[in-house]
């Protein structure tokens, strides 16, 4: 009776990164800057790597890849995020919440399998240079790149259906900046054990299959890079896969914290930071990471500017 009558909430309040009103202007400016820099960069990458001719190798394809769920994940986060900086009443219905989860799942889950696909390409490139052309050619590439986002489609759509189980009527005020998964399940008056599980099973597995695959990929370059003795070989080969491994660690390190800290009181406010790092800090960061390591990527951008000029 009392699951009967209590009212079922289809809208919801996001608290947003502060409620104090002398902050609201100034961080909407800040994350206006960065998201349109985000846009600009991860948008210039993509047509970059189109009209240069000689950017259209695996390693390219795959960072153009990036370069657009980078764009996704932002722009499915920080557009309402800016708008509930202006917003008094900052309100988000059920349909919206859920609408914004799936798209944050694909595009995050996307970009996992993108990176261990990354490293894979970074480890046959190093320890089996001459069988590369054969090995990773632009339609391996492309297949992979389309299994990666197959693989953050159905990881989406799992989460999506398990969501619709669940019913909202404990509180309509959601802790967080965006409608992420867990802080729904707070306020969810429907027993949330086994989305829970699905959360651990699902997602905890793909991190795991996708952090060993990029371990795997790197340890196996490391001892490659150290048995050739050539100082410049070394040089190349961390210039090469630097910008990834440092992309890499930005992205994982975050999550991994968010599995791993210790609960407290002010557990909502940590995880807020950690996710504004993994969905508005590091799609902003990644192409600056990635044009400023790679000569190739300068040359090209050298040339349109001078064109231009």
């Amino acid at each position: 009776m009392e699951k009967e009558n209590a009212t079922l909430l289809i809208v919801f309040v996001l608290t947003g990164l502060t409620d104090r009103p002398e902050w609201q202007i100034p961080l909407f400016l800040v994350f206006l800057v960065i998201y349109l820099n985000t846009m600009v960069g991860n948008l210039g990458l993509i047509a970059l790597i189109w009209n240069d001719p000689h950017l259209h190798s695996p390693m390219y394809l795959l960072l153009g890849c990036l370069a657009f769920v980078d764009a996704c994940i932002s722009s499915t986060v920080t557009p309402k995020m800016l708008v509930d900086f202006l917003s008094k009443s900052k309100m988000m219905s059920l349909s919206e919440c859920r609408i914004q989860f799936f798209s944050f799942a694909i595009t995050v889950t996307t970009e996992c399998f993108l990176l261990a696909t990354m490293a894979y390409d970074r480890y046959v490139a190093i320890c089996n240079p001459l069988l590369y052309p054969v090995i990773m050619t632009n339609r391996l590439c492309i297949q992979l790149s389309v299994l990666s986002f197959i693989g953050g489609l159905l990881h989406a759509i799992i989460h999506e259906s398990f969501l619709f189980r669940l019913t909202f009527c404990k509180s309509n005020i959601i802790h967080h900046f965006y409608c992420d998964i867990i802080p729904l399940f707070k306020n969810s008056c429907t027993d949330p054990s086994i989305n829970f599980l699905m959360v651990f099973i699902f997602s905890g597995s793909i991190q795991v299959f996708t952090i060993m695959t990029v371990l795997f990929s790197y340890t196996s370059v490391l001892f490659t890079v150290l048995k050739k003795k050539s100082v410049k070989g070394i040089r190349k080969a961390f210039s090469t896969c630097g910008a990834h491994l440092f992309s890499v660690s930005l992205y994982y390190g975050p999550l991994l914290f968010m599995y791993v800290h210790p609960r407290s009181p002010k557990v909502d406010d940590q995880d807020m930071m950690i996710c504004l790092f993994y969905t508005v800090i590091i799609p902003f960061l990644n192409p600056i990471i990635y044009s400023l390591r790679n000569k190739k990527v300068i040359n090209s951008l050298a040339k349109v500017l001078k064109a231009k000029c």
